[in-house]
């Protein structure tokens, strides 16, 4: 839906931001405890000739195998959210935003005040990881249909940025939104300081 592209515009406007995906990809990393819990749950057919994961064969197999993806997620879920809980007690002006593609499924809206949804056709979705990830039709279909209910989705967030203009206009909606934030949080840190 294009939740990267409004991050990299709101990093522009330097508020930081925690990437969960980043997170669990360094979490899989040669060396990483989650890795050897992976290939322990896995085998070692998960593993690629260097010993890093293959990124493939898993997604295939949680496609396949919905206990399997509920194992996995047991694995990385509690992992992500320790180390989102540390990043955020890096920063302790204004506001930040936490990238979190499964918010609702990954049970983590406890660790947010504010929901931003990026949405975006379903076409336009389709056509964006088919250029994106290089995968076919059927799993673009399958990504999109395994990705929370849309209607869920949308009855959590305070905003909704549908993503399907310009970049012209996707920017000026950041624009008015980082406004609305720093005011947000300037009202929090206000109250705070009064004991509130």
């Amino acid at each position: 839906s294009g939740k990267s592209t409004v991050c990299q515009l709101f990093s522009q406007l330097s508020v930081p931001i925690i990437d969960a995906d980043l997170i669990a990809r360094q979490l899989v990393q040669i060396g990483q405890p989650a890795l050897t819990e992976i290939e322990q749950l896995f085998g070692q057919q998960i593993l690629q000739q260097d010993g890093s994961l293959n990124r493939n064969m898993l997604r295939q197999i949680i496609f396949a195998d919905p206990i399997a993806k509920q194992q996995l997620e047991s694995i990385l879920h509690p992992k992500i959210r320790q180390q989102i809980i540390q990043q955020q007690s890096q920063h302790h002006t204004g506001y930040l935003i936490i990238d979190i593609p499964l918010l609702i499924e990954a049970k983590m809206t406890d660790l947010v005040d504010h929901v931003l949804v990026i949405d975006a056709p379903k076409e336009l979705q389709h056509g964006r990881l088919l250029s994106r990830d290089n995968i076919t039709a059927d799993n673009a279909n399958i990504i999109i249909e395994s990705q929370c209910n849309h209607q869920q989705r949308l009855a959590i967030a305070n905003d909704i940025i549908i993503n399907d203009q310009s970049i012209e206009e996707l920017t000026q909606q950041v624009f008015i939104l980082d406004k609305k934030y720093q005011q947000l949080a300037n009202s929090c840190h206000h109250d705070d300081s009064h004991g509130q």
